[in-house]
């Protein structure tokens, strides 16, 4: 129990139990579709003007550098696959069993699935953008090191499979006709 200004408490059982399993569900797919593509924007944003602006110096680098803006982008794509599968294990339905155990585990899977996706999504698409415009500016100061940046680019890139898989794992016993999972 919290207990609110006013010498009322707030019962945190309650409210979870309140809500809908299905509108925790909802929200852990808008928040993984959400963040990751604002994580791609984000991204795309510091490498795009930093390849730009580097473009300008050393023309060469234009079309080199556009890998940084496709790793970007494959983070948006990371959060649409992932809300597609999450989406999937959602099932309306209707009569009392539709606020069984299983519905709230399903709820609540989803919820934190969307959550931990986004979220890595959103942090590897700043670290991706970061990383591509560190690239591009040291391509167009000096050539030798594009490739040795690219690679680090792809370590921090990593960051949105590691997210991916993990909510996997957390979703993949999320089902709210299934009886045995706990």
């Amino acid at each position: 129990m919290l207990f609110t200004g006013n010498g009322e408490s707030f019962n945190v059982g309650a409210f979870l139990e309140s809500v809908s399993p299905y509108a925790w569900a909802d929200l852990g797919v808008a928040l993984c579709i959400g963040l990751s593509v604002v994580g791609a924007a984000w991204g795309i944003f510091i490498t795009g003007s930093s390849n730009l602006g580097a473009g300008v110096k050393a023309p060469r680098i234009r079309t080199k550098n556009l890998i940084s803006i496709i790793f970007c982008e494959v983070v948006a794509i990371y959060g649409v696959i992932m809300s597609i599968v999450f989406t999937s294990k959602i099932d309306l339905v209707q009569g009392p069993e539709a606020f069984s155990a299983n519905a709230y585990y399903t709820g609540y899977a989803l919820f934190w699935s969307g959550v931990t996706v986004g979220m890595c999504n959103l942090v590897c698409g700043v670290a991706v953008g970061i990383n591509g415009s560190g690239a591009a500016l040291a391509d167009a100061a000096d050539g030798s090191l594009f490739v040795k940046i690219l690679i680090i680019e792809i370590f921090s890139s990593v960051l949105g499979l590691f997210g991916l898989i993990i909510g996997l794992l957390v979703s993949s016993k999320a089902n709210p006709f299934d009886d045995n999972q706990q």
